[in-house]
Formats: C-alpha cells, structure tokens, sequence
C-alpha cells in the first residue's frame, strides 16, 4: 500500500502482517503439499471475495471455485502447469459465457475474476517447483512485501502529492518511490543468500527484475482499489485484522507473481 496518514490500526496490522510472512515463509520452505494448500486457501477466499465485491450470484461462485480448485489440483500434484492454463483460460471462458446469459453484465467480472485469483496461484506453485523454487518464489514474494512496507512508512512520514487521487487518495508519489527503493534493498539482500547471486552481476540481475515487479506490485494494489470504488466498499473482507480481506492482502502480488514466474522461465534464472 502506497498510503499516508491514518494509524489506529498500525498495531494490528503490523502483527496480522507479520503472522502471514511468518505462515507464508514456513509453508514455502516445506513447499511441496504445505505451499500448495496455502496456494489454494488464498485462491479460493480471493474469488469468494470476488464474487461478493461483484455481487455475483451463489451458483457462480461455486462454479468457479470447482474450476479454481481443480486447476490448483492439477499444477500441484499432477504437476502439470499448461494443462491448468488451459483449464484456467477454457473455464473463465466457458464460464463467463454462461454468466452473460445469465444475466447481462455478469459475464466479465465473472471471467476476470477467475483469471485474477487463478493465475497467480499457478505461477506460484509452478515456481516453487522449479529446482531453486524456494529462492525465487521468496524474491518474489519479497520483493512485493518489501515494496509494500517501505511504501506504506514512506508515505506516512513524506507525503506529499498524491498518486492516483481519483482511484485511492492515500496513496502518494512518495510512497511510490519508497516502494521501489525497498524492492532494490530486499533484491540486495536476498541476492546475498541465494547461491549463484552473491555477486555484483547477480545483485545486479535481481534488481533489473525487482523494479518492474515492484512497479507491477504498485499498479495491483491501484487496480484493486479501483475495484473497491466501483463497488463502494472500503476492503474486499474482514477476514485480516487491519488489512480487510485477502484481496487486500495480495493486491500487489497478483500481477507481480505472474511477470516474476514468466521472467523466471525466459532467463532461466530459477532452474
């Protein structure tokens, strides 16, 4: 979150934070079945959010997370990620079709919303099954953790002119520049730890890839704002103390997960 202001919520937030790093590191480091749950818990409560956020009706809902579900299924323990593609990009189709029919306008949110919980989740656990799946899912994870904190003490302290007034008016040009400056410092970091990078060319190689994922991460959390007005709700859930829902939570990772695991695949960096 690129914000400024606001801090009666800053305890919960930091613990309710730091309890979901710690849950989401434990669940990488086993990966396997424990990274796959996770996976799968937060792609399903997204989409339920989703669907509440777009007032789509209950049979969608459990269509779409029978869809969801199944695609999860088939990266995690079929280890088959084109085949969930597949199954991912038929479905929202297929589905976004019935939901047209249904009932006008239902048949965009409803193929969007499958694509926006689902593809994060395949490329995550297909990058976490690569042979250094732990370091470069972790870079990414990071990286968009990294960006999110410092942009949120950044634009507390800073302030200064706003970002995207229109979309969400706490978030500051302050903040942004924040966020990128803490993307470089965790690229920095982790680039100590994982082997092969503890070099100038490998912090370098880190850091060409963690400021675009942080940009991306950034343009997230402006999407999902955008979302939340067109919707008048202030979160996506309650289900997080002092962040709202999982979407809230993971706004910045969705695009950021995807481009990070497609950056992956071309150089090859993670195999």
């Amino acid at each position: 979150m690129v914000v400024q202001g606001g801090g009666s919520q800053l305890g919960q937030r930091v613990v309710t934070g730091v309890v979901l790093v710690a849950v989401a590191i434990a669940a990488l480091w086993l990966g396997g079945p424990a990274f796959a749950v996770l996976a799968a818990a937060a792609v399903l409560v997204m989409f339920t959010e989703w669907t509440a956020m777009h007032r789509l009706p209950l049979l969608l809902r459990r269509l779409g997370l029978a869809v969801l579900g199944l695609v999860v299924w088939i990266v995690a323990v079929m280890d088959n990620p084109n085949e969930a593609l597949m199954l991912l990009g038929g479905g929202a189709g297929l589905l976004g079709l019935f939901a047209a029919r249904m009932q006008k306008g239902l048949g965009r949110p409803m193929m969007l919303g499958l694509l926006y919980c689902g593809l994060p989740a395949v490329a995550l656990i297909w990058l976490r099954a690569t042979p250094w799946g732990f370091f470069a899912t972790l870079f990414v994870m990071a990286v968009v953790w990294g960006a999110d904190i410092a942009a949120y003490f950044t634009g507390r302290a800073v302030g200064g002119p706003k970002l995207a007034p229109a979309i969400s008016p706490n978030k500051t040009w302050s903040g942004a520049a924040g966020g990128l400056a803490g993307s470089l410092l965790v690229a920095a970091a982790l680039a100590m730890l994982w082997p092969g990078h503890a070099n100038l060319a490998g912090i370098g190689r880190l850091a060409v890839l963690a400021l675009p994922l942080a940009v991306l991460s950034i343009l997230g959390d402006l999407y999902e704002s955008g979302l939340k007005r067109q919707a008048g709700v202030k979160d996506s859930g309650t289900l997080l103390p002092g962040h709202g829902g999982v979407m809230d939570r993971l706004d910045g990772l969705v695009p950021a997960a995807v481009a990070g695991a497609g950056a992956f695949a071309m150089t090859g960096w993670a195999g």
